[in-house]
């Protein structure tokens, strides 16, 4: 059992670190730490703040954000809802743009949105051509004829147009970036820039965490 000056202690501490936290939220600046776009954009959350990641499959620092960025949405979800945005380009990201999307149709991205980095990031697949893709598919135990037709859907391609418009809108030149109820945008690397005390990329991801709590506690304050 713990002496009374130990639980004091503890007490004491826990309450220490949720001053020094708070005091680090309330200098949360845009601009600094997260930007405000000029523009909000129209969000359908219903009551929850929106909260969309723009993300590659080929980029290695989205590929090692996943896991955190999911534990922490999995953790919020009674205050938000969640999306994914897949930025477009030429080549292979294209392909892998439409191989998202392609599962996103068929609403089986959850059961294979990690596959999907590791046959890149850990496979060494690049997934850059169409064949690639629809082999990549039926390794994964999906059935290729369905993945085809919906490779080949006119819903993937107004998916695809949606997703480039969602990036001329929110301004998205680079990834992973998360958006939060259609106003701010933050990430790892803009926390890095704002406190030089987070060296690594992981402590740059919890940076990003906290600013993205700070946000959404905003969003959902005005929303009342």
């Amino acid at each position: 059992m713990r002496s009374l000056p130990a639980l004091l202690g503890a007490v004491l501490l826990g309450l220490a670190s949720l001053a020094a936290s708070g005091a680090r939220a309330a200098d949360y600046k845009s601009g600094t730490h997260y930007l405000t776009l000029p523009e909000a954009q129209n969000t359908d959350a219903a009551n929850k703040v929106e909260v969309t990641e723009f993300f590659a499959y080929y980029c290695p620092h989205c590929a090692r954000f996943e896991a955190s960025l999911q534990a922490w949405a999995k953790n919020n979800a009674a205050s938000i809802v969640f999306r994914r945005v897949h930025v477009s380009g030429g080549g292979a990201v294209a392909v892998q743009q439409r191989i998202f999307y392609t599962l996103d149709a068929l609403g089986i991205v959850e059961a294979n949105h990690q596959k999907a980095f590791d046959a890149i990031h850990v496979e060494r697949n690049r997934l850059a051509t169409e064949e690639a893709a629809f082999e990549w598919a039926q390794k994964a135990g999906i059935d290729r004829a369905r993945f085809v037709e919906a490779w080949n859907s006119f819903g993937v391609q107004a998916k695809l147009r949606r997703a480039n418009a969602m990036m001329a809108a929110y301004r998205v030149d680079y990834w992973p970036v998360v958006a939060i109820d259609g106003r701010f945008m933050t990430s790892p690397s803009l926390a890095g820039e704002a406190d030089k005390a987070l060296q690594t990329e992981e402590q740059m991801q919890q940076g990003a965490l906290q600013v993205m709590d700070f946000l959404v506690a905003k969003a959902k304050a005005e929303k009342k």
